[in-house]
């Protein structure tokens, strides 16, 4: 289960967040970053128990900030929370834009025989990998040239009613946002199962594109030229933005152990967890990263969604775009369900106070997922700056500040322990920081 909840979108970015760090310090900052988040996540587990004289049995960790640190402990939770949340329907937007676009396109075209290639530079044969950024500093919308077709005036007229951009993140409103609005979205939560079965297509994926197109890998330890990046980057600390998220569940880690029969393997199981995803961001990162065809093209090429190197006519990326599409399309609703109660129980004592309460916080919702999806479809940039955000409160600051209090008021703080989580605190703050400069 949670390994399941935890693994998302942030995985398409990892091979872009791999190129972004060098090869080698990517590597080694997955490793890192994965023992780091799940040490804070052990510490969220862990922080209720070390409260004495209250029952804290049905307390989740918003209420754990709230006796700690009073209404600034709970608002600013609540803050941070409803930053990851929202910041997660907004990436499931921009991406699911891109699912039905490409799904939409790839529709049209087989079901009117045209054969349409995208003007962007790419490799030949049947494995093709293209190189969408090099068009320019976002990737070209419907720029494409028809080879063969019966119809040339009625495809260009589709393509310019189905664009990326411009149309097609509207069109999703006329369906997403009436489900936001049910009171209970629990008929959602049965296609929970599609989230496992997305992620394994993945995997099976990345593994037979790699096989067709072999491993292109040279060693460059700290210069680059037009086909390799250097092992270190300065950029790494985009990697660290996206990895926060993709291993952030610090915010309801609490909730979902508690349907665990023996409590006493809590500990264990997130261990667990927590090495699967880690394995799994590896296996993905690596091995797109390892088999992207420099030369003839350049590892700067890989995209943010790492999908979007491969041409909207590619069958296998095609399966995985209607896998992706249908679950996101199922787990938006829940994610702002979420952010409903959350919000509006804090502030009306009630999930659901009105109609009127809801539609209004929906349509925020849903035009923030418009505005980004229209003018800032950077999946890689929105993850690594909500990650870094909502990764201050939940992942660095509160986990550290509440183990270090609660041991200064049992008489066992020690200078080892305040230091270490100290710079854990900082580390974080650096982690924020450093997304704005890079």
């Amino acid at each position: 289960m949670i390994w399941n909840t935890m693994m998302g979108t942030s995985i398409l970015s990892i091979p872009w967040g791999i190129k972004q760090a060098g090869f080698t310090s990517g590597i080694i900052l997955i490793l890192l970053m994965g023992i780091l988040t799940l040490y804070c996540c052990y510490r969220v587990v862990k922080s209720r128990k070390m409260i004495p004289l209250i029952d804290t049995s049905n307390w989740e960790f918003p209420d754990v900030c709230k006796y700690y640190f009073g209404s600034f402990g709970q608002w600013s939770s609540l803050l941070f929370s409803m930053v990851s949340l929202v910041g997660a329907m907004v990436v499931y937007w921009v991406l699911m834009s891109n699912f039905l676009f490409n799904t939409g396109r790839f529709i049209y075209n087989f079901v009117h025989d045209i054969n349409v290639t995208d003007i962007v530079p790419g490799t030949n044969g049947s494995n093709k990998v293209i190189c969408p950024s090099a068009a320019g500093s976002h990737p070209p919308q419907n720029k494409s040239v028809i080879f063969s077709s019966g119809n040339n005036t009625g495809f260009e007229l589709f393509e310019e009613w189905w664009n990326k951009s411009q149309t097609v993140p509207f069109y999703l409103i006329a369906v997403l946002l009436p489900l936001l609005n049910l009171k209970s979205p629990s008929f959602f939560a049965k296609f929970n199962v599609l989230g496992t079965v997305s992620v394994v297509y993945l995997v099976f994926l990345v593994t037979v594109k790699a096989a067709r197109l072999g491993i292109h890998l040279e060693y460059n330890w700290f210069t680059e030229n037009d086909f390799f990046v250097p092992e270190f980057r300065i950029l790494f600390p985009q990697l660290t933005g996206v990895l926060t998220l993709a291993f952030f569940i610090h915010n309801c880690v609490i909730t979902l152990l508690q349907n665990n029969r023996n409590q006493e393997n809590n500990v264990r199981d997130l261990s667990i967890a927590y090495f699967l995803v880690g394995l799994t961001y590896l296996y993905v990162g690596v091995i797109i990263f390892a088999s992207f065809p420099s030369p003839p093209l350049s590892k700067e090429c890989i995209e943010q969604n790492f999908l979007d190197n491969f041409p909207s006519d590619d069958i296998m990326s095609f399966v995985a775009r209607i896998f992706l599409l249908f679950q996101m399309m199922t787990v938006y609703p829940l994610l702002g369900y979420l952010a409903r109660v959350q919000l509006l129980r804090q502030f009306f004592g009630n999930a659901y106070p009105s109609v009127f309460h809801v539609l209004v916080l929906n349509v925020a919702i849903v035009g923030a997922g418009v505005v980004m999806a229209r003018f800032y479809p950077n999946i890689g940039g929105i993850i690594r700056y909500s990650g870094a955000t909502c990764g201050l409160a939940f992942v660095f600051v509160y986990p550290s500040l509440i183990y270090v209090i609660s041991l200064h008021r049992a008489g066992q703080l020690t200078w080892p322990a305040l230091i270490i989580h100290i710079f854990i605190i900082l580390l974080g703050l650096a982690n924020l920081i450093a997304q704005f400069l890079l």
